[in-house]
């Protein structure tokens, strides 16, 4: 009975948002437009710029390398703060939450913006955007994974005398560091994606060029660097899966 009551609910809930985004089937019958619009404008693709738009996907890489490495770093000692079974007081506990919760909760491209008067355009705004929106992110997981890992590794370290911070080595790090690296990896391919869309502001890299690319109709570059993007996330995806193999 509580399966057909939890059905029911999703299936209403389907309906209300499908409702109030007004979605309806029949604006697809025109989808074949798109298709033509690609197959007479984006091919065959333009590869004149191409040492340049290399350039640039490296750039964005570095960026959203250098920002998730970043924000791991600090989220990680910092999540046993926000773990309600590492955590030394109550209070420290709901400010280092609180803290993450509002840092999650401002978009990336908000930030961007706000740090361009001081950082100018290029890709540092975007670099420090993504670190702080990256450590609300990272803090979440890590701090939820803190809470859930198994108790008997603890017990065993305290019951030869270890203080929290060996608790902390010995008893969880082992047991969250897998699960860390696999939503590092995650959250890699999500910082590309957002340097793409931060290069409407000017951060640079792929963003930046596509954005220029479209502003000008240079559909066939555009195909190109879509090309790249596609190279780039499905290369982290399989380094993603090659590390966490090595680690498990």
């Amino acid at each position: 009975m509580k399966k057909w009551a939890g059905a029911a609910i999703v299936i209403a809930l389907l309906l209300w948002s499908g409702a109030g985004v007004r979605f309806d089937f029949s604006l697809f019958k025109d989808i074949g437009n798109s298709f033509r619009f690609i197959r007479d404008n984006w091919f065959p693709l333009d590869t004149e710029d191409a040492g340049y738009a290399v350039g640039q996907m490296v750039l964005t890489l570095q960026i959203a390398l250098f920002s998730t490495l970043i924000a791991v770093g600090i989220a990680l000692p910092a999540s046993f703060f926000a773990a309600r079974n590492t955590t030394p007081f109550g209070g420290i506990y709901h400010g280092i939450r609180a803290v993450f919760n509002f840092l999650r909760s401002v978009p990336e491209i908000v930030m961007a913006l706000v740090f361009i008067p001081t950082l100018g355009l290029g890709p540092m705004p975007a670099v420090l955007a993504l670190i702080i929106h990256n450590i609300g992110v990272f803090g979440k997981m890590i701090s939820e994974l803190i809470e859930s890992v198994d108790r008997g590794p603890q017990e065993a370290v305290q019951s030869a005398g270890g203080t929290r911070i060996l608790v902390a080595l010995y008893g969880i790090m082992p047991q969250i560091i897998p699960l860390v690296i696999s939503q590092y990896f995650y959250r890699l391919e999500v910082a590309i994606r957002t340097c793409l869309i931060l290069g409407v502001v000017g951060a640079g890299g792929l963003g930046q060029l596509l954005y220029n690319d479209f502003k000008m109709f240079a559909y066939q570059r555009v195909a190109f660097e879509v090309v790249l993007i596609m190279l780039l996330v499905t290369s982290v995806d399989y380094l993603g899966a090659y590390v966490r193999k090595r680690v498990n």
